[in-house]
């Protein structure tokens, strides 16, 4: 399996993210646009925490709090799980299965890369199962 720095490749400079002070509706908005599950919450370049569909859904929803009041920094996930660049997609999978997340930021020292998600994860793990089919296929035929 291949590093997660070649998943991030393919969205190179793209960090999504909100504000501590942001409004809660204000960071739906974005996870609408973007059509993603989670932003990263940064203050001044500073990975502080991880703002989820779930932070949402257990914290405001199911608690009838008020999104439009709410500031990501009341309801954000703040021990934040990540990873190296270096680490592998299989050691990625394994980690989220154990830890029951579906978003990794990538940080490398005190600089965030980027963020992945199990869909990458799994989309990566397709393509290299059907990599292999192909290639087993080709051996079998010549």
């Amino acid at each position: 399996m291949k590093p997660v720095s070649e998943l991030l490749k393919k969205r190179e400079g793209t960090l999504w993210h909100v504000r501590p002070g942001d409004t809660v509706f204000a960071a739906l908005e974005l996870l609408a646009g973007y059509e993603v599950g989670a932003l990263m919450v940064m203050d001044g370049g500073r990975l502080v925490g991880v703002f989820s569909e779930r932070d949402y859904t257990r914290k405001i929803a199911l608690q009838g709090r008020n999104s439009r009041e709410t500031r990501v920094e009341e309801i954000m996930t703040r021990n934040v799980i990540t990873v190296g660049p270096k680490t592998g997609t299989r050691a990625c999978m394994a980690m989220m299965s154990e830890k029951k997340i579906r978003h990794l930021p990538v940080v490398e020292g005190t600089t965030v890369l980027g963020m992945i998600s199990i869909r990458d994860i799994l989309d990566d793990i397709i393509a290299d199962h059907e990599s292999t089919i192909a290639q087993l296929e080709s051996y079998i035929q010549s």
